[in-house]
């Protein structure tokens, strides 16, 4: 059984990855292992201007650390009427990493005067496969919609409770996670990186 590592110490993405991958490969194939699995593994700094550069510099970093074939995501809402934006600083839009309340604060004040036609933005997703022998791979998900002007559900994480997603009724935060897996930015590409992944380690 070969082993993959998933660079992210994110529990809930760590999960998230883990359900898509387990679906689309089996859970007999791949044995997925996190960060938390390698004590004292540094913070690698997302310095790409691109959610495919910092994929791509997750992904090596991982691969030449532990030796492992090292799956890695960048992901993000990109906002229209902020000219794309926050794009790759989504997690740190307010600041601080990962203060999800604080960043949809924020968001939602930033756009608080866009009507509602001109509210569209797209979550998207870029994850790399890199194999110790060097080799790379990079594929891209996205899924479009708009944003709403209040929070609406409890579950998923970042942006999900005021994103609708095209031809969607509830939220992404309001779908059960197997409901999210299927439409969302991070299930389309992780659904797509899983077919290289089962052709790289078969």
């Amino acid at each position: 059984m070969s082993k993959l590592l998933l660079a992210t110490a994110n529990q809930k993405k760590l999960l998230e990855l883990q359900r898509i991958l387990d679906a689309a490969l089996g859970t007999s194939r791949v044995t997925l292992v996190g960060l938390g699995d390698f004590e004292g593994y540094p913070d690698v700094p997302e310095t790409g201007l691109t959610f495919g550069e910092n994929a791509l510099i997750k992904a090596r970093e991982g691969a030449k650390r532990t030796g492992l074939p090292t799956v890695a995501d960048d992901s993000g809402i990109a906002i229209d009427a902020l000219n794309g934006m926050p794009g790759v600083f989504s997690a740190r839009w307010s600041g601080g990493h990962g203060d999800d309340d604080a960043n949809l604060d924020l968001v939602l004040a930033q756009i608080s005067d866009v009507p509602d036609e001109h509210r569209g933005g797209a979550f998207v997703c870029a994850a790399a496969l890199v194999l110790p022998n060097g080799r790379e791979h990079l594929v891209e998900g996205r899924q479009p919609g708009r944003l709403l002007r209040a929070r609406r559900g409890t579950g998923g994480f970042g942006y999900d409770p005021i994103f609708l997603g095209d031809g969607q009724d509830r939220t992404n935060a309001e779908l059960t996670p197997a409901e999210k897996d299927a439409i969302s930015h991070r299930g389309k590409a992780f659904r797509e990186l899983a077919k290289v992944v089962a052709r790289e380690l078969r």
